[in-house]
């Protein structure tokens, strides 16, 4: 069955770094754009970026300029690396595929989820 496996979450200080992985299984993996979202507490789940099967790349505002979106269609991983962190990018991060090739921002256009890896900046 489809299945996404998250993984690279942990505790970094402002500024720092971390490097999120996206294993998939069980579907064509090149054929589908791939995104992350992230949700803190008490808030909904927002788009984070996204990348199509042709490796175009949406961003978010508020990620633009400090986060990386990358896909490898050979090892089936979408990774997405996250320099500059902010307090505020502390959430748990998922995963996901979506219902087509193309990029897209929507939540519901994404279909499968991973179970998440949590993210905590802070000093």
């Amino acid at each position: 069955q489809v299945q996404l496996v998250e993984s690279g979450g942990g505790l970094a200080q402002p500024g720092g770094s971390l490097r999120l992985s996206c294993v998939a299984s069980g579907f064509t993996f090149s054929t589908y754009a791939m995104g992350w979202f992230r949700q803190a507490p008490g808030k909904e789940r927002e788009f984070v970026a996204a990348i199509s099967w042709s490796a175009s790349i949406d961003y978010a505002e508020s990620v633009k300029g400090r986060f990386t979106i990358s896909r490898d269609n050979a090892k089936n991983t979408v990774d997405l690396q996250m320099n500059s962190l902010k307090p505020e990018d502390t959430a748990l991060y998922y995963c996901a595929k979506a219902g087509g090739a193309f990029s897209t921002t929507r939540v519901y256009n994404y279909h499968t989820w991973g179970q998440g890896t949590q993210v905590t900046v802070a000093s």
